[in-house]
């Protein structure tokens, strides 16, 4: 296991086999990998579309909980089937009886991991990816995250550019840019936090409703 590491996910993504009109649900596992309780709390960049339960938890030591994912049925196919959804999963140890709002506010944001997860399609005759018993499966780990500030429309389009180019990488976390003559940072995760209005749908991150 990694230095700061939490919670571990499988799988790493979440398949869906498409089709028009129908509502889908896949599984994931979320396991503590530590000694100590680890709440988490998820966050999508297209709340409208997923309804997901438990969306914050309490993890017991050495445990796991599964997360069920249900996706609302869309009126028409994406271009080139490709989805840009993408899910964030928040953890950061606690106590029994701890609150979301508690656990996941401003103050505590350096204490707090996040792990990203796209949503990818399949094919109708593939069913979704299945959480893995006895075996293990990819996982995504739960890592630290950086620190940066900007409120310049022009450093905020600029950085909308290189989230584009680094997104599918995830280099983008603790990237930092310097735009000339400003001089300015910020990282993703502050401005996911807040919910920046200078980053496009694609990029930001929601609360999910309780």
């Amino acid at each position: 296991m990694s230095t700061g590491e939490l919670l571990s996910i499988e799988p790493q993504e979440l398949r869906f086999p498409f089709e028009l009109k129908k509502q889908l649900s896949c599984s994931l596992q979320v396991s503590n990998m530590t000694d100590n309780y680890v709440a988490f709390k998820v966050r999508t960049t297209n709340p409208a579309m997923y309804c997901v339960r438990p969306n914050f938890a309490i993890v017991l030591p050495r445990s796991t909980c599964d997360v069920r994912v249900t996706m609302q049925g869309q009126k028409e196919a994406p271009p080139a089937m490709i989805c840009k959804d993408k899910f964030l999963f928040q953890s950061i140890t606690a106590s029994p009886g701890a609150t979301a709002e508690e656990l996941f506010n401003w103050e505590s944001r350096n204490f707090i991991k996040d792990c990203k997860l796209n949503v990818v399609y399949v094919s109708p005759n593939q069913p979704p990816t299945p959480v893995s018993e006895g075996k293990s499966s990819p996982r995504a780990s739960l890592s630290e995250n950086g620190n940066m500030n900007s409120s310049d429309d022009t450093a905020l389009r600029k950085l909308e550019v290189k989230l584009k180019q680094f997104a599918e990488l995830e280099l983008f976390k603790g990237h930092e840019l310097a735009e000339k003559g400003i001089g300015l940072q910020r990282n993703v995760f502050a401005l996911e936090w807040i919910g920046a209005p200078g980053l496009p749908p694609s990029s930001r991150f929601v609360e999910l409703s309780p």
